[in-house]
């Protein structure tokens, strides 16, 4: 079925979930660690999913910001809760003055292809090894579930995903047959987001710019913001996306989740990899996804913790893994020059290891080469 340019099939519902190998990890770090409500985290996530994908028309994803949220997942005890939203502030005014000021503009037409590239190998390769990582506590299933979908992707009408979360879902309960009595016992109940804007004080807010939101600036403009349009107008010449648009949007979207007590939000082209990897090619995906995590919001927040339950580590992994495969694969064609390989596998070196420093290494290589200060 398509509806206003999205399509709306099993492909598009396979699609949806070639995210969740970030999206479940972070929202489940930040409920049981941070003890965030996960009540304003799902709404937020559910309404911009739903903007997004009607939006854009492809697959663009909407992800839990990951300095952000590695930093306060890591020091629980240090990190409050108005900080967090406080990062969210400065993050959305941070990136509406860059977006309506042409900021940004400028910084893309100075990046170069070699480090676009660069920063999305390093990501991916990111990816690929974090996702090894969360495979090894179920090696088995793991192996298991990587072959399988090795096999299926290989099918273009087949939706990999849902067999590989069936799959996954069944190897849950049967490791732990009292997870089904859990889910049994889930039942509704409905409840809407507090506003938690006026729970931050001036503190929060300082401490937040600083700890959380400056050291994820550089992230964000090269994975979620160059990475992301450059990707989206390489899959979707015919849906192409401009960088300032993606960096106004993601103001707005931070806005939203702050006001309600959401989490730090960005795009990126991981995501969006991992949605087009298992089959999304339109903005559908992100809208069906964003309806069920509203639905999960508003009606069933008090036992996401459980409901996540059902999605193993192992499982998540192989979803990651073949994201970071899908990501890095971009790098193909950066051509034969030795000098844009050189400085794309130095950017994603560094990126593997900071975004900001890999960003900024790169361009200095790249425009030591075009005054022919240096020569590879």
């Amino acid at each position: 079925m398509r509806i206003g340019g999205n399509e709306y099939n099993r492909m598009e519902l396979a699609g949806a979930f070639g995210d969740l190998g970030t999206f479940i990890p972070f929202v489940a770090a930040y409920i049981t660690l941070n003890k965030i409500d996960p009540l304003g985290i799902l709404v937020s996530f559910g309404v911009c999913k739903i903007f997004v994908g009607l939006y854009f028309r492809t697959p663009v994803p909407v992800q839990p910001m990951k300095a952000i949220g590695g930093m306060a997942i890591a020091h629980p005890e240090a990190i409050t809760h108005g900080m967090i939203w406080g990062s969210g502030i400065f993050t959305a005014i941070f990136w509406l003055i860059m977006g309506f000021t042409g900021a940004v503009s400028w910084l893309h037409k100075v990046t170069s292809k070699p480090i676009v590239r660069g920063i999305m190998l390093g990501l991916g390769l990111s990816f690929v090894m974090e996702g090894i990582g969360m495979m090894k506590g179920q090696l088995l299933m793991a192996i298991a579930a990587l072959a399988m979908t090795f096999f299926l992707l290989s099918r273009e009408k087949i939706p990999a995903m849902l067999i590989l979360l069936a799959f996954g879902i069944g190897g849950a309960i049967i490791s732990n047959p009292a997870l089904l009595s859990e889910i049994i016992q889930i039942s509704a109940r409905w409840r809407i987001p507090e506003i938690s804007l006026g729970k931050i004080s001036w503190q929060d807010l300082i401490a937040g710019t600083l700890i959380l939101g400056l050291p994820q600036a550089p992230l964000t403009l090269g994975n979620a913001i160059i990475g992301t349009a450059e990707e989206n107008n390489e899959l979707f010449p015919d849906r192409p996306v401009k960088v300032k648009t993606i960096t106004v949007h993601h103001g707005f979207i931070n806005i939203i989740s702050t006001a309600i007590g959401g989490i730090p939000l960005c795009h990126g082209a991981g995501g969006m990899a991992g949605h087009v990897r298992f089959g999304a090619r339109t903005g559908g995906a992100l809208v069906i996804l964003g309806c069920l995590v509203l639905i999960l919001g508003l009606f069933f927040s008090d036992s996401v913790a459980t409901i996540f339950k059902i999605f193993p580590p192992s499982i998540l992994g192989v979803i990651l893994f073949f994201t970071g495969l899908e990501l890095a694969s971009i790098a193909r064609d950066i051509g034969n020059q030795r000098s844009d390989v050189y400085i794309m596998l130095v950017t994603a070196g560094l990126a593997m290891w900071n975004m900001g420093v890999a960003y900024l290494t790169g361009l200095i290589l790249y425009y030591a080469v075009e005054k022919r200060v240096l020569r590879f």
